[in-house]
């Protein structure tokens, strides 16, 4: 049996990760090359990848990036450039220098092929990683206490993210420095259920700020920090029991109905601890494409952005037909309703809005490890 990268406990020192990337493409090369050729049809042996893939996803996914979806993207893009501060922050509506939006359009920019301090936005990168790094305390609590916030751990998480996406391109010391202090205390927070809530302690859970803790500690892993294994099955084990019988998950595990977003996000916390497989895969999976995109949900949809910015990567990671129905519908969904100047507009604010919406249209392009197959 392969491994996935949380398998094997790693020192500060080792940058050895085994990346999605290479796991997977390891287990396709070497378990399914007999039925490839039989078939001519390449069927996926993990999660539920047996949906038919008739070319590899991650060499013809580009051919989804449609022109008019191009330039939809470089509008977003050019928008976040325009819109950030010299810090580093972004000022609009009553989220205002908030780290998980600036985290966001980082990997918004850098999901582009820009890094820190290279290509068309590689200084916009930077300029996020400098404020980031600005806010993050000697606890390791990236945060700014009186900026608004959903919760100081959603800001957190994504920041975390962020920042550990940057380290594995970069090695910088002083991002390292205060990411291994982010990643402990995501570590050291994490309550006796297996989970997080929206502020750094212990007390409760739910299932949407934990899958942005699990997704950190698995870009941070992916780049070489330690993260306990028990960490992650304690979370792997919250997650699982916060799944109801019709394959959508509950918010809090003390009980309650499913809904789209947050059952999105919880296939992505399942992929995010290495697994690939199993009845909660499959039965999530088929739960989330009853809310195939369209053109007109945009406004009714509530948590619009964040449901399709997990859904497209749970799809992404199912592959087959998931990802092929899936990706068109959100993407044409999503140029349809960009401003005209270049935004799309959410009830946080325009550049959430944007990022989230350039993150899920800039998917196909494969560049940044944690969105990797």
């Amino acid at each position: 049996m392969l491994r996935d990268s949380f398998s094997t406990d790693v020192s500060d020192g080792d940058h050895r990760a085994l990346s999605r990337r290479g796991f997977l493409g390891g287990l396709a090369a070497k378990s399914l090359a007999a039925s490839s050729l039989a078939t001519g049809v390449l069927t996926v042996g993990v999660g539920n990848r047996a949906w038919g893939e008739p070319k590899d996803p991650e060499k013809s996914a580009v051919e989804l990036i449609t022109p008019p979806a191009a330039r939809a993207i470089e509008r977003g893009l050019n928008l976040l450039a325009a819109r950030q501060d010299e810090e580093g922050s972004f000022r609009s509506g009553g989220y205002s220098r908030n780290v998980a939006i600036c985290g966001l359009a980082g990997m918004a920019f850098m999901s582009s092929g820009s890094t820190p301090g290279r290509g068309p936005h590689g200084r916009n990168v930077e300029r996020c990683i400098d404020f980031i790094l600005a806010n993050t305390q000697e606890s390791g609590f990236i945060n700014i206490p009186n900026a608004s916030s959903h919760g100081p751990m959603y800001g957190h998480g994504f920041a975390t993210l962020f920042l550990a996406e940057c380290y594995g391109m970069t090695k910088r010391a002083d991002i390292r420095d205060k990411l291994s202090k982010a990643v402990h205390l995501i570590v050291n927070t994490q309550n006796n259920e297996g989970g997080w809530r929206y502020q750094p302690q212990r007390h409760d859970a739910d299932i949407s700020v934990t899958i942005c803790q699990i997704m950190a500690l698995r870009a941070a892993r992916n780049a070489g920090l330690f993260v306990p294994r028990e960490t992650i099955d304690r979370c792997t084990e919250y997650v699982k029991r916060s799944q109801n019988a019709d394959g959508g998950f509950m918010y809090m595990i003390q009980g309650g109905q499913s809904a789209f977003p947050r059952s999105a996000a919880g296939i992505v916390a399942l992929y995010s601890a290495g697994i690939y497989e199993g009845q909660e895969i499959k039965k999530g999976l088929e739960y989330v494409m009853g809310f195939m995109p369209q053109a007109n949900e945009f406004n009714r949809e509530s948590h619009y952005f964040y449901g399709h910015y997990y859904a497209v990567q749970a799809m992404w990671q199912a592959g087959g037909e998931y990802w092929a129905k899936w990706y068109p519908a959100v993407r044409d969904a999503l140029v349809a309703r960009q401003a005209e100047d270049g935004s799309w507009n959410d009830s946080i604010c325009m550049e959430y809005g944007t990022a989230m919406a350039c993150i899920i249209l800039q998917i196909p392009n494969n560049f940044l490890p944690i969105f990797q197959r």
